[in-house]
């Protein structure tokens, strides 16, 4: 049998050709792994950071069990469902810091305990669960939690803490008033303080008069009014912005408030630098300036991993007229999309239009900011049974605030929900 033979030469090409072959499969796997790692630090650089999820644009929770299948959830839409098995108050009448006019239990309004049995039901997601207040306690050890607007952040305030109250023993709360707070509480066990930081208009403003003297102002025939410094942040809040770890604001009621704000005889008057703003501005405009002007303050402020909340407008529910034109609000079940439609429609120019109006400033002035927007208007204008109405203790029904227990204690859940997803994302 003829034995064939390799020259040295054509072993040496065979064992090259060999070498080459068995370094291709190296080669493509490392080409491929380069490839997949450009691609995805394009995708990282693309995709919404935390920052981009907290802006204007992207409101929307994750929730991995959707039962639509897509990972984003907006919570802020759906309908009322009533549950009165399972829907025990997480908190009742006895917390000494729910206000004599929010507490309409013992004001004995006929649904008063009803209320807080409603429960909200997100249109495609998974039920809002109701947030575990000894969970939260733990999980938001050395934090502080600011609240910063007008009396219905106050109402969302006094929902957090007695619900975190309901699950402490006496002792183990301190009362304080920090950052120029107006009340705030920390507990001591977990070092956990929640402040709220009373504001109308976000900006200082206060009573002003013409001067003798003369002035841009008092040329054109103003006497006297409320001088508003649009970029100067009110005392009262000023150093809340980096004290506090978490932050959530509000405004709106007092910017339609002819009552207060009378456009003749005590009319806004907007200041900039020190300086009357002219030609003089009407309220809507006055509340884009000063809007830009705290934006900028609390971002540049604020502590480089605060998150920053910004709650849109809750609605009133007056029918048959303003608070003082003898409107009320009667009812004992929520609403329906119709009747929320006509009651609120910009188009219709209602009594209590003003929620969506003040909305479409907000939406304009945080977009792009590093906001996340805690948006409760919809599954609220749908509760006109939730108000105090005459168990308030007012001459008037009282449409604007809410009872306590109630419907706060759903936003302070959807603010949870929010939170608990960014530290997911994170």
């Amino acid at each position: 049998m003829a034995t064939t033979t390799r020259s040295p030469t054509t072993n040496q090409q065979q064992k090259k050709k060999q070498q080459h072959l068995s370094l291709f499969p190296l080669l493509s796997l490392l080409s491929f792994t380069s490839i997949f790692l450009l691609l995805s630090q394009f995708r990282n650089t693309s995709s919404p950071s935390l920052k981009t999820f907290s802006s204007i644009h992207n409101f929307q929770i994750n929730n991995n069990n959707r039962r639509s299948g897509s990972a984003n959830c907006d919570y802020s839409n759906g309908n009322w469902i009533y549950d009165d098995e399972s829907r025990i108050s997480r908190y009742d009448e006895t917390c000494k810091e729910i206000f004599k006019g929010w507490n309409c239990i013992k004001g004995n309004k006929s649904n008063g305990a009803e209320i807080a049995k409603w429960k909200w039901k997100p249109n495609g997601c998974n039920d809002l669960e109701r947030f575990d207040p000894v969970r939260f306690l733990q999980t938001h050890t050395h934090t502080s939690i600011g609240f910063v607007g007008d009396s219905l952040n106050r109402n969302m305030f006094v929902s957090l803490f007695c619900t975190l109250r309901s699950s402490v023993s006496n002792g183990q709360v301190k009362k304080w008033r920090p950052a120029g707070a107006d009340r705030g509480f920390t507990f001591l066990t977990y070092n956990l303080t929640i402040a709220y930081h009373r504001t109308n208009l976000l900006a200082r403003y206060g009573r002003w008069l013409a001067s003798e003297n003369g002035g841009a102002l008092e040329s054109l025939g103003f006497k006297e009014g409320y001088r508003v410094d649009v970029d100067v942040p009110d005392s009262t809040w000023a150093q809340a912005a980096n004290f506090h770890d978490i932050l959530i604001f509000n405004t709106g009621h007092w910017w339609w408030a002819p009552s207060k704000f009378d456009p003749v005889k005590s009319p806004m008057l907007f200041f900039k630098k020190g300086q009357p703003v002219i030609p003089p501005l009407r309220p809507d405009q006055g509340l884009d300036m000063v809007l830009e002007h705290m934006i900028s303050y609390v971002e540049e402020k604020a502590r480089p991993d605060a998150v920053k909340f910004f709650r849109t407008q809750s609605p009133r529910h007056f029918e048959g007229g303003d608070w003082d034109q003898g409107g009320s609000c009667q009812r004992d079940q929520p609403l329906s999309a119709e009747q929320v439609e006509e009651l609120f429609s910009v188009k219709n120019n209602g009594t209590n239009v003003e929620v969506r109006l003040v909305n479409e400033h907000l939406y304009k002035s945080l977009k792009g900011s590093g906001f996340i927007i805690l948006n409760i208007t919809y599954l609220s204008e749908l509760r006109a049974d939730a108000h105090p109405a005459s168990a308030g203790g007012k001459k008037h029904d009282d449409c604007m605030h809410w009872c306590l227990p109630g419907i706060t204690d759903t936003w302070n859940d959807l603010f949870v929900e929010h939170l608990n997803n960014i530290k997911h994302r994170s």
